[in-house]
């Protein structure tokens, strides 16, 4: 499954307002980067994005916004298997939990959404009397371009 679709601009900011987050216009940049990117982005990749929305953007508003939507549950921040070293990269919070397939030679990352997924984390809930509140898959391997 490619990237999931961009979202209509505006939703992170709405939600947060919504529970009383105040809206300044750098962070208004930074969720607005978020909300359109076509793949995971590095904190530097978002404060360069945003930074041509607004220049008044700095390193550390965009990961205090990166922290404030972690603690939200509306990011998730992945490692995709440590191929760019100790970096970090964050997707917006979609619905549904899904498997992050990362290819070790040429670093494309494909998304794939499953139900045996999903019926093994309510079996660990029923099973274990565990409540999930997050799950992330990741899984190193070679995408059908390069394992040949």
């Amino acid at each position: 499954m490619p990237f999931p679709q961009t979202e209509i601009p505006g939703r992170l900011q709405a939600e947060l307002a919504a529970r009383g987050i105040r809206m300044t216009e750098q962070r208004r940049a930074i969720l607005k980067v978020i909300e359109t990117a076509k793949k995971h982005l590095a904190a530097g990749q978002i404060l360069r994005k945003a930074q041509r929305l607004n220049a008044a953007v700095d390193r550390s508003t965009v990961y205090r916004t990166l922290e404030l939507l972690k603690r939200h549950r509306m990011v998730d921040e992945l490692d995709l298997m440590h191929m760019d070293g100790d970096g970090h990269y964050y997707e917006r919070k979609l619905a549904r939990d899904h498997i992050h397939m990362a290819c070790l030679r040429c670093g494309k990352i494909t998304e794939f959404m499953s139900e045996i997924f999903d019926s093994l984390k309510q079996q660990l809930e029923r099973d274990c009397r565990f409540s999930i509140v997050v799950a992330r898959l990741e899984v190193g391997g070679y995408c059908s371009e390069c394992r040949h």
